[in-house]
């Protein structure tokens, strides 16, 4: 077991881990954050996006281990955020989601997309958004619910 320190959502977390054990799967098993999603858990789909130190990365990668010392915000930590609020508003007002499995993983890299970047059309939106995978929605209405970010901060 290897001990480990870092904050989660705000928090400071301490814990004796597996070496082995998946960020995803401590974040879940441990915390009980299950607002992170497992799919693939092969750094493919998305679904455990969460933010590292404020940067998106793939939890189900990451060995909760090499998460020392570091800054980790899940889904969950997102309660009251403004930008994120209007997000999940755009999603719902889009048809942005269906079974919801990917919800949480797309919310995260939307926020991060929406951020890091001031404008982007749509093939840029598509591009940003790639790494993330939805098998109902056909993403139509989630590349507008980013447009639609983009186009409220530009006051359009």
């Amino acid at each position: 077991m290897i001990e480990i320190s870092l904050t989660v959502n705000g928090e400071p977390v301490s814990a004796s881990v597996d070496p082995r054990t998946s960020l995803a799967d401590f974040l879940r098993e441990k915390l009980h954050l299950t607002g992170t999603h497992i799919g693939c858990e092969h750094g493919v789909c998305g679904a455990c996006t969460i933010h590292m130190d404020g940067i998106s990365a793939r939890s189900c990668i990451t060995l909760a281990a090499a998460c020392d010392g570091h800054d980790i915000k899940t889904i969950e930590g997102f309660d009251g955020d403004e930008r994120m609020n209007a997000i999940r508003a755009e999603f719902s007002a889009e048809h942005a989601l269906q079974c919801g499995y990917c919800t949480p993983g797309m919310l995260m890299t939307a926020y991060d997309v929406t951020t890091r970047f001031d404008q982007l059309d749509e093939v840029a939106i598509r591009r940003e958004m790639s790494g993330n995978l939805c098998r109902c929605t056909g993403y139509q209405g989630i590349v507008r619910a980013i447009r639609n970010i983009f186009a409220a901060e530009a006051g359009e």
